[in-house]
């Protein structure tokens, strides 16, 4: 126990100890560049090589490794298997797992953030003559690791 009296809790979300394998077949069933993270033992995201739109990958994991899947480009978060996470699960017989990879359904306010992050410079997004909130809304973009302390909340 540490003695600044911080207490220190291991992650939520992590790898864990395995020695099932899994066989997967990662598809990429969207639009999107899309980057698959695994997330390691310490509950930290290691990103594995992109996949291009309509393309998949077969890859070799483990029972009870969490993978996440996020657009190359923006960081947003993708669904896999209709899901935020992707935990392998022993299959059937040892058979293949298909992993389908999709975008989710973003809210009007979701996309129209997107859009203007992909149009405008960050350090214009101030002079934009829009609600104050939505400046800090476009300043705080998507990333991993806020995904993974949401979901362990």
């Amino acid at each position: 126990m540490p003695q600044d009296g911080s207490e220190r809790r291991a992650p939520i979300i992590c790898s864990k100890n395995s020695r099932v394998p899994i066989r997967a077949v990662f598809c990429n069933r969207s639009n999107r560049v899309v980057r698959p993270v695994w997330i390691d033992y310490q509950g930290q995201p290691q990103p594995y090589e992109k996949l291009q739109p309509g393309t998949g990958r077969k890859m070799n994991t483990f029972a009870g490794h969490p993978w996440m899947f996020r657009d190359a480009e923006t960081d947003d978060l993708l669904r896999v298997n209709s899901k935020e996470l992707f935990i392998p699960k022993p299959a059937d017989g040892g058979s293949i797992v298909v992993v389908t990879i999709t975008l989710p359904v973003f809210s009007l306010k979701e996309r129209a953030l997107q859009v203007i992050r992909h149009l405008v410079q960050p350090e214009d997004y101030r002079s934009l003559e829009i609600a104050r909130t939505l400046h800090e809304d476009l300043e705080d973009k998507p990333s991993v690791m806020k995904d993974l302390n949401r979901m362990t909340l």
